[in-house]
Parts: structure tokens; C-alpha cells; sequence
């Protein structure tokens, strides 16, 4: 393929507005804005605001108002998933069309280890009883296959071990699987680049996007932080946010973690460490690990 030819990269930061933006976060856009500027491609971010009651009121505005301290500015206007029910609607029609949906009405206690229904729901749907979940059917035989920028190979036996999984909430909320998988194709999505802890996701949103017939992006799972203790730096877990007015310190901490060069200290702007982080992104140089133990600036 020429340059002439090659598709243009698009790449995007989909944060949930669950809490202000923390160390964490901002290791996945760095190095999905990164990737993209490297690239001479655009860079997107998405408010994947699907769950009303997990949200922090406000959280959307400051991760926004965080991302440009940092100097990390998007190309193009937010895509809000609030706003695009009918787009997931319309998938779950197709899929149904196609005959890959069924119904649950599987409680957490009747599900298997991987919250899976294995075939409880499919023979019984017309006694199902509301409220009912969505799921989509795997196939036994199942295998995706991809190649990841950083974590290398990746082979997962989908039908043995995800037989079905949902794409529709038993609340009526959409489903983040599907959501993800209809948005990055309509944004034109080339490449993925994100925390490892969502690798597992990549084959179920791989088998979506070939029963939608949607192109697959590129996907780099760079590994998540933690704590001493092990577990992910997240909101969940109570992380502290961003000091804005330390935007710097916190993009050079973050490019260490990503062991990536290290700007000279007479950069001390944002937009020249950013600048000066494009010039000689490499990808390469992350490590294949799932996650590393690092202090927060």
C-alpha cells in the first residue's frame, strides 16, 4: 500500500465521567494523543456516559478542563454515547436480524464464573420473565486473533470461554461492549490505544465488529498503574485527581512511565514537552507488562 493510500489515523481517549481525571487516565490519553500526533492523524475523546448512576455530577466538564491544562486538545467536537441511542438501537436490530441475540432474566447467582448465561436463557425464551438482559451469541468454536502494538499475540477461545455476554443491560442501559464497538466505527476509528485492564474487552468488541462488518481498528494495551498493594489506580479505588496547575510535572511523570525520552528541563511548557514527546514517540519502548507499580507525581 502507498502513502498516497493509506488510511488516515484517527485515534481517540474515551474516559467515563465517573470522577475528575487522575494519574492514570492521564497515561492513556498521553499516549493515545501521542500515538496520533506521532502519526500526523486526529485525535478524538468520547464521554462514554452510559451509566447515570455511577456518573459525578460535573466529572465530564473537568476531565475536559483537565485534558487542556495538560495541553492535550482534541480535533474534533465530544462525542457524548448519551446522546447516540438510536445508533445503538439500530445495532441491536441488525444483530437481532441476524439472529445473534437472546434474551436473560439470569440473576448473578444462576450466571457462570465469567458472568456468562451458557444456554440457560436460549431454549426458554418465550417464558422469560422482565427485566431481561441482552446477550449476544458466541459461537463454541470462536477464536479472535490480533496483534497488539505492545502486549504482542493475542488468541482468546471466545465460544469456550465468553459463550455470550451482554450488549444490553437488564436497567435498559446499553451495554459498554456494544457502545464502544458502533461508536469507534462511526468516528472512523483507526487506532486503539488504552489501558491494559480493558484487553480482555478486545476480543468480544473484535466479535461485534465482524458481525456488524466493521473494520477492526489497531489496538496497544499499554500496561495499567498501581498501588503498593497491587490494585489499578482508579476512581473507584479512590485516586486522587490532577493537580491542573502542576500540568508539567504531570506529563513528564507520565512520559517516564511509559519510558519514553525524557524532555530536556528547558522545556517547561506543555506544548513544547508535548511537541518535543511526538517527535520521538516510541511505542516500542513501553513495556509488554499488564501493569507497573508507580508513584503519582
Amino acid at each position: 500500500m502507498t502513502a498516497a493510500t493509506e488510511p488516515c489515523y484517527r485515534g481517540r481517549f474515551a474516559p467515563s465521567p465517573t470522577g475528575p481525571l487522575h494519574f492514570g487516565s492521564l497515561i492513556a490519553a498521553l499516549a493515545s494523543f501521542l500515538d496520533a500526533r506521532h502519526s500526523g492523524g486526529s485525535w478524538l475523546v468520547r464521554m462514554e456516559d452510559l451509566d447515570p448512576p455511577r456518573e459525578e455530577k460535573g466529572a465530564a466538564r473537568r476531565i475536559l478542563s483537565s485534558l487542556q491544562y495538560h495541553g492535550l486538545h482534541w480535533d474534533e467536537d465530544v462525542l457524548f454515547q448519551s446522546r447516540r441511542g438510536d445508533a445503538y438501537a439500530a445495532a441491536l436490530d441488525e444483530l437481532d436480524a441476524g439472529g445473534h441475540l437472546f434474551s436473560c432474566d439470569c440473576t448473578r447467582a444462576l450466571l457462570g464464573p465469567d458472568g456468562a448465561c451458557r444456554g440457560r436463557c436460549r431454549e426458554r425464551q418465550g417464558q422469560l420473565a422482565a427485566p431481561a438482559a441482552t446477550r449476544v451469541a458466541v459461537p463454541p468454536d470462536t477464536r479472535i486473533e490480533f496483534i497488539d502494538q505492545v502486549q504482542g499475540r493475542i488468541a482468546t477461545d471466545l465460544g469456550a470461554h465468553v459463550p455470550d455476554f451482554v450488549v444490553k443491560r437488564k436497567d435498559g442501559l446499553d451495554a459498554y461492549q456494544l457502545a464502544v464497538v458502533v461508536d469507534d466505527a462511526w468516528q472512523g476509528v483507526s487506532h486503539i490505544v488504552r489501558g491494559s485492564d480493558l484487553l480482555d474487552s478486545t476480543p468480544r468488541q473484535v466479535f461485534l465488529q465482524r458481525l456488524l462488518g466493521y473494520p477492526t481498528p489497531g489496538y496497544c494495551h499499554i500496561p495499567v498503574i498501581t498501588d503498593g498493594g497491587g490494585q489499578k489506580l482508579s476512581k473507584q479505588n479512590h485516586a486522587p485527581p490532577l493537580d491542573d496547575h502542576n500540568a508539567a510535572a504531570n506529563l513528564r511523570a507520565a512520559l517516564a512511565f511509559l519510558h519514553q525520552r525524557e524532555p530536556p528541563p528547558a522545556l517547561g511548557t506543555t506544548g513544547e514537552i508535548l511537541a518535543f514527546a511526538s517527535r520521538h514517540w516510541v511505542p516500542g519502548r513501553i513495556p509488554a507488562l499488564l501493569s507497573i507499580a508507580a508513584a503519582c507525581p
